[in-house]
């Protein structure tokens, strides 16, 4: 903790097409070498293939993509006397954003396709639907807090 007392957190721009900041903080999460015009063309470009796909508003199968992939609960490590646990802790709401982005565009990354912009598409479309690698991920995390729920005891 800072001597002056806790760090705010500063809150991110909207952006222009849309007015979110969710879609800014996935922008600036895309964003490679701090080239923010190649990562928003190629965020466009998705919604625009998205729009082609879909026949639906991009937006709204960006934000239902972005609620689904959100995780409730995670595990956390915790030792207790020599021995390590996995505990299961909720998800504060600012985390469940950036483990959502974070797992969308690493599942877009690992995709077989030709630009980004069709991987990152084809990955929020499935990530509509509870497909694709980012779901399975969230799946993964759930059955990891589930499985060791005997240990939720631990949580401090």
């Amino acid at each position: 903790m800072a001597r002056k007392g806790p760090v705010k957190k500063s809150k991110a721009d909207p952006d222009i097409k849309y007015k979110s900041s969710a879609i800014t903080k996935f922008i600036n999460s895309l964003m490679y070498d701090g080239k923010k015009s190649v990562a928003e063309a190629l965020f466009y470009d998705s919604f625009e293939i998205i729009k082609e796909r879909t026949k639906s508003d991009p937006y709204e199968v960006f934000q239902e993509a972005f609620k689904n992939i959100q995780p409730s609960v995670e595990v956390r490590s915790r030792r207790v006397g020599g021995a390590t646990y996995q505990v299961p802790v909720e998800v504060r709401s600012s985390r469940k954003e950036s483990l959502a982005i974070r797992w969308i565009i690493t599942a877009a990354k690992k995709r077989d396709g030709k630009s980004m912009s069709l991987k990152l598409a084809s990955e929020l479309i499935d990530a509509k639907e509870n497909k694709g690698g980012a779901a399975k991920k969230k799946e993964d995390t759930l059955k990891m807090a589930e499985a060791n729920r005997a240990f939720s005891h631990y949580r401090w």
